[in-house]
């Protein structure tokens, strides 16, 4: 089925890295709570991250773990790449 921005409602920003930030979104048909990981087009573009991103969406989409965020969908809007995922209470491994 697909699924486009207007699917999920934003609320914060969880962090930000070099090619986009990562913000914690809701489905609006189930209210479950994801991460939205957006990837600005333009910068992976320009600093040559395409491969990159796909071996992350091909990574998520495959790792089933309790311990490690998986892929709950992509897509793409005209000026960003979307990896929502599910999120994971506590921050990142080194606390």
């Amino acid at each position: 089925q697909p699924v486009g921005a207007d699917a999920f409602m934003e609320f914060r920003v969880l962090g930000k890295g070099g090619f986009g930030e990562v913000c914690a979104c809701q489905r609006r048909a189930t209210g479950k709570m994801y991460a939205n990981k957006r990837l600005n087009k333009k910068r992976l573009k320009k600093r040559k991250g395409y491969e990159a991103a796909l071996v992350e969406k091909r990574i998520l989409a495959r790792v089933h773990s309790r311990f490690i965020v998986s892929l709950a969908c992509a897509f793409q809007t005209k000026t960003d790449l979307c990896l929502v995922m599910t999120i994971m209470n506590g921050g990142d491994l080194r606390y």
